[in-house]
C-alpha cells in the first residue's frame, strides 16, 4: 500500500513526542481518524517504529531539551501530546505557549505545570491532562455519579477509588505477582510515596518509609485476591470532585496478596534507595552487591539470610520463607552478575527488567473500582460502585495491552475533541468538572465500549 503523505502543518496535524508503550493507540487512533502525526523521539528508530502501518504518520528525532528545535516542531502543528516522563510537561507546556499551540498530557497536574494556568490562557491555548486510566477514565466515572447525586439532593460521605495495573492471574507466576510491560523504576519509586487521605473526617498520613506494610485486602471479585494502599495525596480531591462533605476519601493502588509486604522488605533491606554507591558502578555477583548493601559479613547465604533477618520484620515464619524464597528467584544470593547502574534501586531494576517481563502469549489485566457512600435529604444510605475489569491481548499478538488501551485511547479522543472544537476552554484543564468530563466519558462509551460498569449494593 502507498503511503498516503501527510499534509503536515494543517489544523489536523499533531506533534507526538515519546514512543513509549502506551503510545501506540494514540497515534493509530488518531491516524483512524485522518489526523496528522509527526512522531517524535531521541532516538528515529524508535519513533519510525511506532510510525509502521500508519498511513497519516512520519518519524523524527527530537530532543525535547533542544528548546529552539522543540518550539520549531510544535509551531508546524495544531497540538502537541506529550507522552515523555511527566518532568518534561512544564517545559513542553511553555513551548506550546510561546507558538500557541494546544497540548494534552495524560499525568497529573504538577505545580509547574498549574503555575503556566495564566499564560496558557493568554495564549488563547487549551493545555488538557489528566487524560489516560489513573488518572484519567477514574475522573470521568467520579464526577459523574457525583454529579447526579447532587443534583438529586444527595451527598457522598465517602469515596474509596482504587486501580491497579497488573498481569492476569494465570500470568502472575513470580513472586512479586507482578510484570513489567516498561521499566519497574517508576512502579517501585511510587511504592516509596508518602499517603495521605481522609477517614472518619481527618486527616491520616501514611508515611512513605512504612507505605506498603499498610496495605490490606480488599475485595471488589471473590475471584481476585488483591490488596490496596494509599496513593499519594488524596486530600485535594475533597475540592477537585467538589465534595467537601466526604468524610472518607481515599485514591489508592491495587496489587495482589503479597505484593506490598515482598516490596516493603526490599525497601526495608535498602534495595530500594537511590544512593549511589562505588562497588555498584563495577561487574559483580549479586551475593557480593547484595552483602554490601545488606551489611552482611560475607556473602555466604548463611550470613546474608542473618542479615535479612536483623534488617527487617516478618509476620510469621510463612512469611519469611516466602520473602527468602522471593530473594533467592531474584538472584540476590547466587553469582549472577548485576548491571551495573551505580545505585541498589537501578540495579535491582535491571535485573526484574530481564525476570519479569511479559512473555509471549501472556496478557495484562487493569481493575478500577470507585466505592460511594451516598446520604439521601431522608437520611437513607446507599453504597454505589463503578467497576473496570479489562484484559489486554496475548503478548506478540500486534494488539493493545489493556493499559495501552486504556491510557493511549482517552488521550487520543481528548485531542479529537480539541481539534474538532468540542473541548474549547483555554488555561491548564482537568477532567474533573462535570461539563469536561461527561463528553468524554460518553465518546469513549459509544465509539469505544470502555466503560465502568455501576452498581448499587444497598
Amino acid at each position: 500500500m502507498d503511503l498516503i503523505l501527510p499534509t503536515f502543518g494543517t489544523s489536523k496535524s499533531v506533534l507526538l513526542l515519546g514512543a513509549g508503550f502506551v503510545t501506540r493507540p494514540t497515534a493509530v487512533e488518531l491516524d483512524k481518524a485522518g489526523i496528522y502525526v509527526t512522531v517524535a523521539c531521541r532516538t528515529l528508530d524508535s519513533a519510525k517504529k511506532l510510525c509502521e502501518g500508519l498511513q497519516h504518520a512520519k518519524a523524527i528525532a527530537l530532543d525535547v531539551n533542544d528548546e529552539m528545535e522543540l518550539e520549531h516542531q510544535i509551531g508546524l502543528v495544531a497540538l502537541v501530546i506529550s507522552l515523555i516522563p511527566y518532568t518534561f510537561h512544564a517545559q513542553v507546556i511553555k513551548a506550546a505557549i510561546k507558538q500557541k499551540k494546544h497540548c494534552v498530557t495524560t499525568s497529573y497536574v504538577s505545580d509547574a505545570m498549574m503555575a503556566l494556568d495564566q499564560e496558557a490562557k493568554d495564549a488563547g491555548i487549551t493545555v488538557f491532562n489528566e487524560i489516560g486510566l489513573d488518572p484519567g477514565l477514574d475522573h470521568l466515572y467520579a464526577v459523574k455519579t457525583i454529579q447526579e447525586v447532587h443534583e438529586k439532593g444527595g451527598r457522598i460521605l465517602g469515596f474509596w477509588s482504587y486501580c491497579g495495573g497488573l498481569p492476569a492471574p494465570e500470568n502472575s507466576d513470580n513472586p512479586l505477582g507482578y510484570k513489567f510491560s516498561w521499566s519497574p523504576r517508576g512502579v517501585l519509586l511510587a511504592a516509596r510515596n508518602t499517603g495521605v487521605f481522609y477517614k472518619d473526617d481527618k486527616k491520616e498520613t501514611t508515611p512513605g518509609e512504612k507505605l506498603m506494610s499498610t496495605a490490606r485486602p480488599y475485595l471488589i471479585y471473590p475471584g481476585y485476591a488483591t490488596e490496596a494502599y494509599p496513593n499519594r495525596d488524596s486530600t485535594p480531591f475533597r475540592a477537585r470532585y467538589n465534595i467537601p462533605e466526604a468524610r472518607n476519601l481515599v485514591r489508592g493502588t491495587l496489587r495482589y496478596q503479597g505484593n506490598p509486604a515482598f516490596v516493603q522488605k526490599l525497601r526495608d533491606l535498602g534495595l530500594l534507595s537511590e544512593e549511589a554507591q562505588d562497588y555498584l558502578k563495577t561487574p559483580a555477583t549479586w551475593q557480593d552487591a547484595f552483602a554490601k548493601i545488606v551489611g552482611s559479613s560475607s556473602s555466604t547465604e548463611k550470613d546474608l539470610l542473618w542479615a535479612v533477618t536483623s534488617k527487617t520484620d516478618f509476620a510469621n515464619t510463612e512469611e519469611k520463607e516466602r520473602v527468602v524464597a522471593g530473594l533467592r528467584w531474584i538472584g540476590l544470593f547466587s553469582s549472577e552478575q548485576i548491571e551495573p547502574r551505580g545505585t541498589p534501586l537501578d540495579c535491582l531494576c535491571a535485573t526484574l527488567e530481564k525476570k519479569m517481563q511479559y512473555e509471549e502469549g501472556e496478557r495484562d489485566f487493569v481493575l478500577l473500582q470507585h466505592k460511594f457512600e451516598i446520604e439521601w435529604a431522608d437520611g437513607r444510605k446507599e453504597m454505589r460502585t463503578s467497576t473496570l475489569a479489562e484484559y489486554g491481548e496475548p503478548e506478540g499478538s500486534g494488539k493493545y495491552s489493556a493499559m495501552a488501551k486504556l491510557v493511549g485511547v482517552p488521550c487520543a479522543v481528548a485531542v479529537r475533541m480539541i481539534l474538532e472544537g468540542e473541548i474549547t476552554e483555554k488555561g491548564i484543564l482537568a477532567p474533573v468538572t462535570y461539563e469536561l468530563a461527561e463528553p468524554i466519558r460518553v465518546k469513549l462509551l459509544k465509539e469505544y465500549g470502555i466503560e465502568l460498569k455501576e452498581k448499587t449494593l444497598a
